[in-house]
């Protein structure tokens, strides 16, 4: 995982939201989608930082 695939995630976030405020009611299940999938991300980078922490 690295920050560039969170910061692509977050802009996929962005246009769908952008779609949905809109009115594209579908575009706010992409969003959705997208949320999870950001905080997967996250989650995966907390884990990456704090095992390279232990390992020092």
């Amino acid at each position: 995982m690295s920050i560039q695939t969170l910061l692509d995630e977050v802009e996929v976030l962005k246009q769908e939201y952008d779609k949905f405020d809109r009115g594209n009611k579908s575009a706010g299940t992409r969003a959705r989608k997208s949320l999870q999938n950001i905080k997967k991300i996250a989650q995966d980078l907390r884990v990456e930082i704090q095992e390279s922490k232990k390992s020092e």
